[in-house]
């Protein structure tokens, strides 16, 4: 009888042993997350508060805990140099025990903080980075790209506007390594489908007077004018396009990087007609719709793309460790790309080998006046863009996509 009982016991002990609950590991007995943001500068608007409400809704809605353990969101300013986001995040790792950095926007403060992540083997989800060397030359399997990346806003919104008669393209650039690669790859699919580009002008970073390179690309006649860069400058482009006639004369702007708070900004009478792709709208269906108010409800504006994409990421991040029933970096890693990411931000998503959360893309076109029909009802919804066409196969030079 008491060898039995024995026996009972060893067995109960050896199945407790072996159950998730038990054997689940986080590690300092909590899951911290660091919103790694812009506070206060030209990106704040797109990120900032709004980036850090989103992850503490993801974490909040999770219920607060992760495989019992509590999760915990802290807030840094990197001011947008690299140098501040690279202090910050090895500071975080080293010394705060984060395990997991989220945002980070402007492609160089980005690439700073891949390069601590993959020194420190802790995982970083960037949401406004676009460089494509993020998952190409520089691939990481500590480092996935959310949201877009230049080569899917380009290309989607360069295809997909030639393929409605826009077969010719003047190229406003920024004159830095993000503008250059817009017009780059909207370049490329523009003359790849028997479309013409008949120039470029380059304005420096936020320059105050654009009214010169507006003219340039006004007297080009080409049928589109494409934006190849992002705020403080796409906002004035527009915003000056509008005081020199440029869509009452018949061409048409396409924004490659525009976001729903640029729109918002600049104002339905000026941006009216302008075309853009974009990873999320929250005014496209039930389930963008109800989480965009919950949203609303906080931050008193509608959230743009990459602020969704901290939320949905959050949320795979947590559903992965409660899978993995650990927050071992690479483990997780590897549960978020087993499963496909459907919520109410991606449609037909996937995490890919090489840690790019591809998904389709929409083409959309920002609507006159009288057809917005209440606050935030900004965008007719054009074309659906897969996201096998937008963001293209996996790029060679990253070592895991070889695998």
């Amino acid at each position: 009888m008491k060898a039995t009982r024995l026996a009972m016991f060893g067995t109960l002990a050896a199945a407790l042993l072996a159950s998730p609950t038990v054997s689940a590991q986080v590690s300092d007995d909590i899951v911290k997350i660091g919103v790694l943001t812009d506070m206060n500068g030209p990106a704040s608007t797109p990120t900032g508060q709004g980036s850090v409400t989103a992850a503490q809704m993801a974490v909040d809605d999770f219920g607060g805990k992760v495989l019992g353990k509590p999760i915990s969101v802290i807030v840094g300013d990197h001011q947008l140099k690299p140098d501040i986001g690279a202090t910050i995040a090895r500071r975080w790792y080293d010394v705060d025990q984060v395990d997991l950095i989220v945002d980070v926007p402007v492609s160089a403060v980005g690439l700073a903080v891949q390069n601590i992540a993959n020194e420190k083997k802790k995982l970083f989800i960037t949401h406004s980075t676009g460089a494509t060397d993020f998952h190409g030359k520089f691939c990481s399997p500590y480092a996935i790209q959310w949201v877009f990346d230049t080569r899917a806003l380009a290309v989607g919104t360069a295809q997909e506007v030639v393929k409605r008669g826009g077969d010719s393209w003047f190229f406003i650039t920024d004159d830095y390594a993000f503008g250059h690669s817009l017009e780059k790859d909207a370049s490329a699919i523009v003359t790849k489908n028997a479309g013409k580009v008949l120039g470029a002008v380059r304005p420096p970073f936020a320059t105050p007077d654009l009214s010169s390179f507006i003219l340039q690309a006004q007297a080009s006649k080409a049928k589109i004018i494409g934006i190849a860069g992002g705020p403080p400058n796409n906002t004035n482009e527009i915003k000056t396009a509008a005081e020199f006639g440029v869509f009452a004369g018949g061409q048409q702007m396409a924004a490659l990087l525009a976001l729903i708070t640029d729109i918002h900004s600049i104002g339905l009478s000026a941006a009216q007609g302008l075309l853009l792709t974009t990873s999320f709208y929250w005014d496209m269906d039930d389930k963008t719709r109800e989480w965009s108010k919950r949203y609303f409800a906080k931050m008193n504006r509608m959230p743009t793309m990459w602020q969704a994409g901290v939320y949905s990421s959050v949320t795979a991040y947590l559903n992965a460790i409660k899978d993995a029933g650990t927050d071992d970096p690479l483990k997780v890693a590897a549960k978020m790309r087993e499963k496909p990411v459907e919520d109410f931000f991606a449609r037909n998503g996937k995490l890919r080998e090489d840690n790019l959360m591809v998904h389709d893309l929409w083409l959309v076109q920002v609507k006159t006046p009288a057809e917005s029909k209440y606050p935030w009802d900004y965008y007719k919804i054009l074309a659906k863009i897969s996201g096998e066409d937008a963001f293209g196969p996996p790029d060679p030079a990253c070592a895991m996509a070889k695998k």
